[in-house]
């Protein structure tokens, strides 16, 4: 297990290792990230793409990426797992050490060993050991009670190699509110980060957070609706004034740009964008899907097209639009293969947009 975790000192080197990268960096937490992140959701679970995943990842942390994100059910546990191997290479090589790079992984999903999870392995992984009754698992596949969150927080350091992760969130927990309503939700939200909080003290992550779909860019009569300020009640329960909860991943991108235009969020009788709530209760947010799994790629209008000159290529255009975002900290991009990685980072070179260059793309087309 190696031990440590994302440092200012660490990211701080790493951002000074790669210093021609132009405004590549923003700062959370004293630390410094890198605008643009690695994403393992989609690929097949076989040897292959293991071997590619791992490979890219270890590309992108030399081109100068760190921040990783993950999650314990993204191909049945072997993304974890990939990044563990990518890890271990990256700090035995000397490439970067633990303090350098930001970790993130999720839980709420069942996982599988390898492959789909059969009620078998469910009954005899989680039930029959008293992780979790079958009545946790709401639609059969999402749970978050205190026992089955803190034996994956377990399992995900297993599976990274790492002491401690950096970010762990809770996944899609909105997909819960249909079936138990909004009260119910709350009450085992605050339980969820009862939890972590834990695992904090414990050592075995640094903060935690919530990883959406939905939750926080529909309306509030959307039945997935999550409100940040009930959010932060749950935390403050479970934590005190001083609690963990620090991040929020949601999906953003030019076909889901609501986190930055639609005000979806209540906070003392206004409405305001979760972009500028979170940012008023000092709560991060990483944007996920910035190439919305690759369906924006060959759908950039024209017209919003010449507003990136310097940037020819669809899915550069999308990436350099998302990290350019007033609110967004990171925008994460699925990279399964070394040369996205190579191609996603010729962005790099290029300065982003700035604040009032970006809030004029939607004067017309976003």
């Amino acid at each position: 297990m190696i031990s440590g975790s994302a440092t200012a000192e660490g990211t701080s080197r790493f951002a000074v290792k790669h210093k021609t990268l132009l405004d590549f960096w923003r700062k959370c937490n004293d630390l410094t990230l890198s605008t643009m992140g690695i994403g393992t959701y989609l690929g097949d679970p076989d040897i292959k793409t293991d071997e590619m995943y791992a490979s890219s990842i270890y590309r992108a942390i030399e081109l100068g990426i760190n921040v990783i994100d993950t999650a314990i059910n993204y191909r049945f546990q072997k993304s974890e797992r990939n990044v563990g191997q990518a890890l271990k290479k990256v700090i035995t090589s000397g490439l970067a050490k633990r303090d350098e790079f930001f970790i993130c992984t999720k839980g709420g999903f069942i996982s599988g060993e390898g492959s789909m999870p059969s009620r078998e392995w469910v009954a005899e992984t989680f039930v029959n050991k008293n992780i979790a009754s079958i009545s946790d698992f709401i639609g059969g596949y999402h749970c978050m009670s205190p026992k089955y969150l803190k034996n994956q927080v377990d399992q995900s350091r297993s599976n990274l190699g790492i002491e401690t992760i950096d970010v762990y969130y809770v996944h899609n927990p909105e997909t819960q509110i249909p079936s138990i309503g909004r009260d119910a939700f709350y009450r085992r939200l605050t339980d969820a980060f009862k939890a972590l909080e834990e695992c904090v003290m414990e050592k075995k992550i640094r903060w935690y957070g919530t990883a959406t779909w939905n939750a926080y860019r529909v309306p509030k009569t959307n039945r997935e609706h999550i409100s940040l300020d009930s959010v932060i009640e749950c935390a403050i329960k479970a934590g005190g004034t001083y609690n963990h909860f620090k991040f929020i991943q949601l999906p953003f991108n030019l076909g889901l740009p609501e986190a930055f235009i639609e005000a979806t969020q209540e906070f003392d009788d206004e409405y305001f964008t979760i972009l500028d709530l979170a940012k008023r209760n000092e709560i991060a947010i990483i944007g996920s899907a910035s190439l919305l799994q690759a369906r924006l790629l060959g759908r950039v209008p024209d017209e919003f097209r010449s507003k990136f000159p310097t940037v020819k290529k669809d899915h550069q255009i999308c990436l350099q639009f998302a990290r350019s975002t007033p609110g967004i900290l990171t925008a994460l991009c699925g990279m399964k293969n070394s040369i996205h990685v190579e191609e996603n980072m010729e962005i790099a070179k290029i300065a982003p947009l700035t604040s009032k260059e970006f809030i004029s793309l939607f004067s017309s087309q976003v």
